[in-house]
């Protein structure tokens, strides 16, 4: 049986659920910003903030100076979540193979085994979606696909509004002209690697064969060559199913407080994550710290990562700052545990200056090169200096 998988996504999420509740708001431009807090950064933001250049993440003061006649409101994220969990309530009764995001509008329904029962997968889609818009007030985007990749990049490209249909064995062709950034998973390395060699769209990579590839972009040449030609075969996750967090720990042999060994642990671990990551495909969107102390007691904490990375070096520098907040007591450490978790798809916007942009694939580059060194020739083949 061919495979069917749906993609609901509600575009500018958080915008759309305080919409629901005030339609005095639509048509207008919206920010979600703390707009007391210092330094407040934007949570999210309507179509019309960003066709005006306001982008998430960005400092607020930035983001009015673009768009000054933008509302700005602050984030209600309970709020977000309750309605995150109304839409899988709608969803649920299709398919009991549901994976929901984290309170961002986006789920994945995995429908095959419920044709017999609903009919074609695009009927499910379209009852799904009008039930959202009369139940919740909510306008999603759709799409129906063979695997979740597809799905993904198929509402990618119809955002705000509208549906999409991709048929078994039109995958590699539905791809071909679009941009690599679109597709999940493609990493600012793997764009800076492959536009050197003029290759910026998924039908000009997918002519290389595995080898050629490999030459390119390394250990990530295999799933770079699935991905352009549209093969996934990554399941559909219920709730409880979903890797919901990636982690590493180490216990000290001696007790420390030296802040040099700590840190060079903490890398150490970070390196462990971020591997495991990346080979699944994903990014954290946050860092958490667990020191466990000589005399029993446990401080937790943690540091956001903005936007989603699973980098290396951007998950070290959010783990330091986690570290550091960690780090109340004069006791020495016995075990050092670190978090990654807040779990999604690596983010597709390009960084919004060039400068950062250039940082970004730096970085992105270098992580790549000791990927495609480690997958050649072993994990200890190459090892940064402040874990010896």
């Amino acid at each position: 049986m061919e495979r069917a998988v749906i993609h609901l996504n509600i575009a500018d999420f958080a915008v759309a659920v305080e919409r629901s509740l005030d339609s005095r708001l639509s048509g207008r431009p919206v920010v979600i910003s703390q707009a007391g807090a210092a330094r407040a950064a934007v949570y999210d933001m309507s179509e019309e903030a960003y066709r005006a250049g306001v982008r998430k993440a960005m400092p607020l003061a930035a983001a009015l100076r673009r768009c000054r006649d933008a509302r700005v409101l602050p984030p209600r994220r309970a709020r977000y979540a309750q309605a995150m969990g109304a839409l899988l309530k709608q969803a649920l009764p299709f398919s009991p193979l549901v994976e929901p995001g984290e309170a961002d509008g986006h789920l994945f329904m995995d429908v095959t085994g419920s044709r017999r029962l609903f009919g074609p997968a695009i009927d499910m889609a379209w009852r799904l979606q009008r039930r959202v818009a009369s139940e919740l007030h909510l306008a999603p985007i759709w799409s129906v696909a063979p695997n979740k990749l597809v799905a993904k990049v198929a509402t990618r490209i119809v955002k705000p509004l509208g549906e999409y249909i991709v048929g078994a064995g039109e995958e590699a062709a539905f791809l071909g002209p679009l941009p690599l950034h679109l597709l999940p998973g493609i990493e600012q390395g793997d764009l800076r690697q492959l536009r050197a060699l003029n290759l910026t769209r998924a039908g000009q990579v997918a002519l290389l064969t595995a080898d050629q590839l490999r030459i390119a972009v390394g250990s990530r040449a295999d799933f770079i060559y699935d991905a352009v030609r549209g093969l996934d075969a990554s399941p559909v996750r219920r709730p409880a199913q979903r890797p919901y967090r990636v982690s590493a720990a180490h216990d000290f042999d001696t007790d420390t407080n030296d802040p040099a060994v700590l840190a060079g642990r903490l890398y150490a671990l970070v390196e462990a994550a971020g591997a495991r990551l990346r080979r699944e495909g994903l990014a954290a969107r946050r860092v958490g710290v667990a020191l466990t102390y000589s005399d029993g007691p446990v401080q937790v904490r943690s540091a956001r990562v903005q936007p989603a990375s699973a980098n290396d070096i951007v998950l070290f520098a959010c783990g330091r700052r986690a570290l550091a907040a960690a780090r109340g007591r004069r006791v020495r450490v016995r075990r050092l545990r670190l978090i990654c978790d807040r779990l999604t798809s690596p983010p597709a916007q390009l960084a919004l200056f060039a400068e950062d942009r250039a940082a970004e694939e730096k970085r992105t580059a270098l992580v790549a090169a000791l990927d495609a060194v480690r997958g050649r020739f072993g994990a200890g083949a190459l090892r940064v200096g402040r874990t010896l």
